[in-house]
């Protein structure tokens, strides 16, 4: 099986019409909002459709199925599709509410790099739930990395502070930081994240950095209103969307991506450790008709 084959598939490509009538049209838009692509985002893709189709000369389905596929890997595609790693050590945090898979995509994403001849080092910047930095050396013993973690209630920024030196001393290439799963103030967040960075830029300053948002694929519209505080609180590079495999809703991709501006650079399609992978819009466009 491909990596996005266990996407439910919008079935009106499958053989349910043989013309591009308006009986098409209007099947397409319900199928593409059933699967959660949002009002807005299906009415631009569907009038693009009609107009690329009218433009090339397009009368069949198998066509249409094609042009759609442009459409929508447009949609999903941003500069920057890929996490920077550039710098010695490079630095990806990780943001998002509790429940959503943070710690577990950390954990996988460590052992991809480890697997791949980096050097990792994970930092339990979450102190504020008691079990989080229990969960993350669980996987950073699973993925045979490093892991630098305080007591809980610590400074989240002395714990970023610690794992910088440590990366420095081990000639680690990347630092992957664990935060916090909350949201109720966002003021808190943004301080948080605020001194965070600061440490940063003081113990590495220049170095690549990513500020990666975790989300549930299977929240759907719920999702966004999360995503967007997140977004405003956080200035995120790029989106990991987990649990894809669980819902019929793979619209929620696009959705995501359009109303955020950034990319979504990995997916989670399964529970196995290699089942979080990148994102590839043409691929996921490919399996989502």
């Amino acid at each position: 099986m491909g990596f996005f084959d266990k996407i439910k598939k919008i079935g009106i490509f499958g053989g349910l019409f043989s013309q591009l009538d308006d009986d098409f049209y209007e099947e397409l838009e319900e199928s593409l909002v059933m699967a959660d692509m949002g009002a807005d985002l299906t009415m631009e893709a569907v009038d693009e459709l009609r107009e690329r189709c009218r433009e090339q000369g397009i009368k069949d389905v198998e066509g249409a199925r094609a042009c759609m596929r442009d459409i929508l890997a447009e949609m999903l595609t941003f500069p920057n599709m890929t996490v920077s790693l550039e710098t010695t050590p490079a630095v990806v945090l990780f943001i998002g509410v509790n429940g959503v898979g943070k710690t577990t995509s950390i954990g996988k994403l460590a052992a991809r790099w480890k697997n791949g001849g980096c050097k990792v080092i994970l930092a339990a910047g979450d102190t504020f739930r008691a079990a989080a930095a229990d969960q993350l050396t669980i996987w950073a013993e699973r993925a045979g990395v490093d892991i630098v973690k305080q007591h809980e209630g610590a400074d989240p920024a002395a714990v970023v502070y610690d794992a910088l030196n440590a990366a420095r001393a081990r000639k680690a290439d990347v630092v992957l930081v664990d935060t916090a799963g909350r949201l109720h103030n966002k003021q808190n967040l943004m301080n948080e994240l605020n001194k965070i960075s600061r440490v940063i830029d003081r113990e590495c300053p220049g170095t690549s950095r990513e500020t990666l948002l975790v989300l549930d694929a299977t929240t759907g519209q719920n999702g966004l209103v999360q995503a967007k505080e997140f977004a405003k609180a956080a200035g995120i590079t790029g989106i990991v969307l987990t649990k894809l495999d669980g819902t019929a809703k793979g619209g929620i991709v696009l959705a995501i991506a359009k109303e955020l501006g950034v990319p979504v650079k990995f997916v989670g399609v399964g529970e196995g450790v290699d089942d979080l992978r990148p994102f590839d819009p043409r691929e996921f466009t490919e399996a989502l008709l």
